[in-house]
């Protein structure tokens, strides 16, 4: 990466979007001092973080992993959520309501006597992102989370997103799903050659061709969907909501045209 320029603000969900190689996973790793960077500074907290704090960061900033596997270390779901406790000499009984907790905010409490590495994808997400909300984090970081997952299970996952989003937590994720980075992002950041090359609300992003050409993206589905019907030059939907409930409104519009009797066929009596 280099010239990257990139903040999180609280209660905002940020999505990171490019290629294979555009320095997502990257930017992500940085942000809870799993890497530190070799000129220029990491401030999470209005701290400064170095090799010396990354403890700080770890705490505020929880980071769960594309591959679920490589942070489920303990051999039953419980045991897993509690290990991050444990290592933060939270004292038992509290630490085990607090991991009960966790795993009923993400759906997963009745998972807590199995053993991880049996679990579905689906399943280790929710359980990593337990072990992560457990920690009560400010910011919430997620690669690529959707990765692996049918629609059932994205959905469940994308869900528990929106839920930790609406308890005041701020989210990061990358994606290559643009469908999904319309529903759940407030700002979306494009990524290109391990630098940020545009940032804004999904609507914003989207519909600038410039600059998805310069990330060799392509737009949404509904974006395209749109265009090729002739919608997108003012009402500009994003999401597949946005384009049924567009659709709906100039239905209706036909509708109430066809029904009404214009000036031209009106009788004079």
């Amino acid at each position: 990466m280099h010239d990257v320029d990139f903040s999180v603000y609280p209660n905002e969900v940020v999505a990171l979007v490019g290629g294979n190689g555009a320095g997502k996973s990257t930017l992500l790793e940085h942000l809870n001092a799993t890497l530190i960077p070799d000129d220029g500074e990491l401030v999470v907290d209005d701290t400064p973080i170095t090799d010396d704090n990354k403890a700080h960061a770890r705490k505020e900033v929880g980071f769960v992993f594309q591959d679920a596997d490589t942070q489920l270390v303990a051999p039953t779901v419980l045991d897993d959520v509690l290990f991050g406790l444990q290592n933060y000499g939270v004292p038992g009984d509290e630490a085990r309501k607090r991991a009960r907790e966790a795993l009923t905010t993400v759906d997963a409490n009745h998972l807590e006597d199995r053993i991880p590495h049996y679990l579905s994808g689906g399943e280790k997400r929710l359980v990593g992102l337990a072990g992560v909300l457990v920690l009560e984090p400010s910011v919430v970081v997620l690669d690529e989370p959707l990765a692996g997952l049918d629609p059932e299970r994205s959905q469940l996952v994308a869900d528990r997103i929106q839920q930790i989003h609406d308890n005041g937590i701020s989210v990061v994720l990358s994606t290559h799903d643009l469908d999904f980075a319309t529903t759940v992002a407030d700002r979306v950041c494009v990524m290109a050659d391990g630098n940020v090359v545009g940032s804004g609300t999904p609507r914003e992003v989207f519909y600038d061709d410039a600059l998805l050409a310069e990330a060799n993206l392509h737009p949404p589905s509904a974006v395209r969907v749109a265009r090729d019907a002739g919608l997108g030059a003012t009402a500009q939907p994003v999401t597949e909501a946005d384009l049924v409930s567009l659709l709906d409104q100039q239905t209706d519009e036909s509708e109430l045209d066809r029904i009404a009797p214009s000036d031209s066929t009106s009788s004079n009596t």
